[in-house]
This record gives C-alpha cells, structure tokens and sequence, in this order.
C-alpha cells in the first residue's frame, strides 16, 4: 500500500492578513521560537485538527464569524485552545481588556480595567498608571485629582 503526502492546499491568500493570522496561530501554538510560544503551546495551547491541517477550514470559519481587517483573534476562554466554539473577532481595543494581566480596578461600586478607567476618566493611560504604580496613589485620589502639565513635560 503506497500512502501519499497530503497535497499543499492552493487558495491564492498567502501573505494576506488572515492567512497570517492563521500562521501566527499556528507559531505560537507549536513553534518553541516564537517569543509567545510559552504563552500558548507552552501552556498546551493548540488549534483544533481542522484549523491546524487547513486554512481554508479557519478562512470560512473567519468569514462566517464577522472577520474582517480592524479585528483580531481572540480566544474567549483563555486556558482552552484555538477552536470554533472559542473563538471570536474582536477590535484592539475589546482585545486588550480581555488580557489576562489586566488590572482591574472597583471604585464606586463599578470595576473595569484600567484602561476602561482611563478612557472613563478622560485620563492618558499612561497616566492613570503612574498613579497607580509608580506614584501609589490610592483608587481615590488617582481618579479624582485633576491632571496638570508638569514642568518637565509629564502629566501627573
């Protein structure tokens, strides 16, 4: 019995941006050198066979699912693998405050992140944080100080 090699898909979508996106899955998940690797396939992150044997399968998952060039992947569970039923687009922005090490602030009886707060605020984020951090202001006087100009540039 002769077993022959799978046939490369041909879908004229190489060096698109989904097409990277699927490839940049793919990386984290099983290439130990990728920088995020320990993230993903590090923690046994991986994609389900049909999207790791075929683009084409993730392509029209994408497209049936909203894709389109503003979003990004995000996996809805963190700790599960890349898969339909985990998997959803998100802008940048939605993405960023689904991080796992994000810091999430309650004041006043409402939690959000602390970009959520910034943007609430109407603070720079940068900002907010050096409160927080670098100055270890409390939740209070962080978000209730009015911000001035600095005589060296920086906001406080």
């Amino acid at each position: 019995m002769i077993i022959q090699a799978k046939k490369p898909e041909h879908h004229g979508m190489t060096g698109t941006r989904i097409h990277n996106i699927w490839r940049g899955m793919r990386a984290r998940c099983y290439n130990p050198n990728v920088n995020c690797y320990k993230n993903y396939g590090g923690k046994g992150i991986q994609l389900c066979d049909e999207w790791n044997k075929s683009f084409l399968s993730f392509y029209h998952w994408a497209m049936d699912n909203g894709y389109n060039d503003t979003l990004t992947i995000d996996r809805i569970d963190v700790q599960k693998n890349y898969e339909p039923s985990n998997c959803r687009w998100l802008d940048i922005k939605a993405q960023e405050n689904n991080r796992s090490n994000n810091r999430w602030i309650t004041f006043k009886g409402e939690t959000h992140t602390e970009a959520e707060w910034a943007e609430k605020l109407d603070i720079e984020k940068r900002t907010l944080n050096s409160r927080l951090v670098r100055y270890r202001w409390t939740v209070e006087k962080a978000f209730t100080t009015p911000v001035r100009r600095r005589v060296d540039g920086h906001y406080v």
